[in-house]
Formats: structure tokens, C-alpha cells, sequence
């Protein structure tokens, strides 16, 4: 039976093609002149695919962000002592317009005088936190230790009774 639909799928011409994105052929790089984060978009593999592209960038330090438009855009207000959010909304014009979208966290490396990704882990595991739930009206002083007398014959202090903190003042 294999066979068979083999050979009619070499029959009928039907071929199975590779979904291309152009996204991904865009990068840029981003590097410190002495007067502020210059970034340069590159699309080297879009040259026979695109008629033009359009690159909008917003970089963002920890209290304001600020956009420029072109293949090239310095950022004057960038320092590097700066942790930056930098974006790119790539405008890709060839039979349709396609938008790529793209976000890095950069901090500066001094031994290397280079703008680096920031390596920030993606959590590997997260557990769900089971609270434990006191029965019986347990008491204990902030030493640890338990108390089994009723809260009116205890002296003045601080206790923790099912997991809440009492102050008793008489």
C-alpha cells in the first residue's frame, strides 16, 4: 500500500517545500562609538528576496525609552552603564509586506568593548508552594518553642498562633 501512494505522489508531481521565513534572515549589531549606542540593521539574506525593508528600533535604560528610524540609528542617550531593552519592527516589502519583530536585553562588556545579550535563564522547573495549614490553635514564642496553655495564662510577648503573629500586651 506504500508503494502505491508512493508512486502516485511521484506521478501527480507533488513535491513538499520548506516553509521559508525572512524574519529570520534579519539581525543587526550594536556598538559604542564614544557618543552612544549605534545600531545597524543587517539583511544580507533578504538582498534577492526583498525590495526594501523599513527598520524602526526602540531602545529603553531603566527610565526612558527612545525610537529612531533607518538601517543605521545612534542612540545619544544610551550609556554603557546602561542595562537596554533593544527592539526592532523590521518593515519587509516584497510581493506583501511582512513585519518582523524582534526584542534583546543588552549590557555593555568593558573587557570586550562590545554590546552583549544579557543571559537571562528561562525557568527549568516551577513547583507549586504547599502551605501548611495549622489545626488545634497550636501556639509558640518567636524562639520556637510551643505553648499548650491557654492564651490567657500566657505572660506578654509575641507568639505565632496558626501561623499568625499575636502580640498580647496584658
Amino acid at each position: 500500500m506504500k508503494k502505491i501512494l508512493l508512486v502516485l505522489l511521484v506521478l501527480l508531481g507533488q513535491q513538499t517545500q520548506a516553509q521559508i521565513n525572512l524574519c529570520d534572515s534579519l539581525s543587526y549589531t550594536a556598538v559604542d562609538l564614544g557618543q552612544g549606542m549605534t545600531v545597524t540593521g543587517e539583511s544580507s539574506g533578504l538582498d534577492n528576496m526583498a525590495d526594501s525593508i523599513e527598520w524602526i528600533w526602540t531602545a529603553c535604560n531603566s527610565t526612558t525609552c527612545f525610537t529612531g528610524t533607518g538601517d543605521t540609528y545612534n542612540f545619544w542617550n544610551i550609556l554603557t552603564t546602561d542595562t537596554v531593552k533593544l527592539c526592532y519592527d523590521a518593515y519587509v516589502y516584497s510581493f506583501d509586506t511582512i513585519v518582523c519583530t524582534h526584542c534583546d536585553s543588552l549590557v555593555y562588556d568593558f573587557m570586550t568593548d562590545n554590546w552583549m545579550l544579557m543571559n537571562i535563564s528561562n525557568p527549568t522547573t516551577i513547583k507549586e508552594l504547599i502551605s501548611y495549614n495549622a489545626v488545634g490553635n497550636k501556639t509558640y514564642d518567636v524562639l520556637g518553642r510551643k505553648w499548650t496553655c491557654s492564651f490567657a495564662n500566657l505572660p506578654k510577648g509575641l507568639y505565632i498562633i496558626n501561623n499568625k503573629k499575636v502580640l498580647k500586651t496584658e
